[in-house]
């Protein structure tokens, strides 16, 4: 693993002396997010593996290159997970890529995003330098948290190599509910839960039906669900309909000829009428809204910002080039602040150049 770790260092070195651009990945079965970059490719599922993982503890540390299925399975016979839910999209995800887009799926609303339950990275910055930031165990917290930084940086600051994480049990109980109402009363009913002391890990709303997940001990979800009522789902269809809503499965919409829009907006936002008769699906109690329409970029993003929110570009149509810019612009001291970072982490603009600011493709 040594000898791939150096080799990955030269190919940098070399990189930022000429600076000619490379691209680093994974599986790849996120390369639909960010823009499009252009280079050498580095691709790291040679460095795979478990280095450590102290179910204990609730404490993991694995390379980047390692398959994220393994690892659920492997923390799966300890019954714990990783907190965030991860999306796959596809066989093949690799953890590297999960930190380095910092998708969470169904449960981060409730839980927490990738961000935090990251306890330490080691990397390999523009200028082919092995770094390390944070540590291995949860009390270690000392200093500017940079590890957090790459975090949905899609390896613009560095090439990750070591990744730490906290880890949780699983709930002793989870169980599905459904409700049949409009927009407005799904997101008005979100709101008010989440102001209870209910067990929620996950809630969603399409096509005039709201899907409330419950997990925690088993006296827990068998009082919530005798308050709030509804329509249990059974388990086995209730694990299909959340694996399809993380990976974005055609059961919702997100297969589709039409860009999809991710739209991160107050979780009291009243529904917004954002084209006529597209798709919406709402997650995250509120906060998370996908849209499935040809729309104006522009006006969307002004629609959306008026709400105190952002648009990203999650995918473009299919076979169509958009021209589209994928991330929600940034100006002022926010966008200084990011040039400043890039160039602290990757002077020569050698790693995945592009991807967090050119259009889609």
């Amino acid at each position: 693993m040594d000898t791939f770790i150096r080799s990955v260092q030269d190919r940098i070195v070399a990189a930022h002396s000429s600076k000619s651009p490379v691209v680093i990945h994974g599986g790849n079965t996120k390369s639909f997010y960010g823009a499009k970059s252009i280079g050498e490719a580095i691709d790291m599922r040679g460095y795979a593996g478990v280095i450590d993982y102290q179910p204990r503890e609730l404490v993991l540390t694995v390379r980047a290159g390692t398959p994220l299925a393994e690892i659920e399975s492997l923390m799966d016979q300890e019954g714990q997970m990783l907190p965030f839910e991860p999306p796959h999209f596809s066989a093949g995800a690799t953890i590297g890529g999960t930190v380095a887009t910092g998708l969470s799926g169904p449960r981060r609303a409730y839980a927490g995003a990738v961000r935090d339950f990251v306890l330490g990275t080691r990397i390999i910055n523009g200028k082919g330098e092995d770094l390390h930031f944070g540590g291995r165990v949860i009390k270690n917290v000392a200093g500017y948290d940079v590890s957090r930084l790459m975090v949905g940086a899609l390896g613009t600051l560095g090439v990750l190599v070591d990744i730490s994480f906290k880890v949780l049990p699983k709930p002793a109980l989870e169980t599905t509910l459904r409700f049949e109402m409009d927009q407005a009363t799904a997101i008005q009913r979100f709101n008010e839960w989440a102001g209870q002391p209910l067990p929620i890990s996950a809630s969603c709303w399409d096509g005039g039906c709201a899907t409330l997940r419950l997990s925690g001990t088993n006296a827990g979800v068998t009082a919530a669900m005798q308050k709030l009522g509804g329509e249990e789902m059974p388990s086995i269809d209730a694990r299909k309909f959340w694996s399809s809503l993380r990976d974005h499965g055609q059961r919702h919409f997100l297969s589709t000829d039409k860009p999809v829009w991710r739209l991160s907006v107050p979780a009291t936002t009243p529904p917004m009428d954002l084209a006529s008769g597209a798709k919406q699906v709402i997650e995250w109690g509120g906060a998370l809204r996908w849209l499935a329409a040809d729309v104006d970029a522009q006006l969307l993003r002004e629609q959306v910002q008026r709400v105190g929110g952002h648009a990203t570009l999650m995918r473009a149509a299919a076979g169509v080039a958009s021209g589209i810019r994928v991330f929600h612009p940034i100006s002022g001291k926010l966008a200084e602040l990011n040039a400043n970072l890039k160039r602290a982490f990757d002077p020569a603009n050698v790693l995945n150049r592009g991807r967090l600011d050119n259009v889609s493709s």
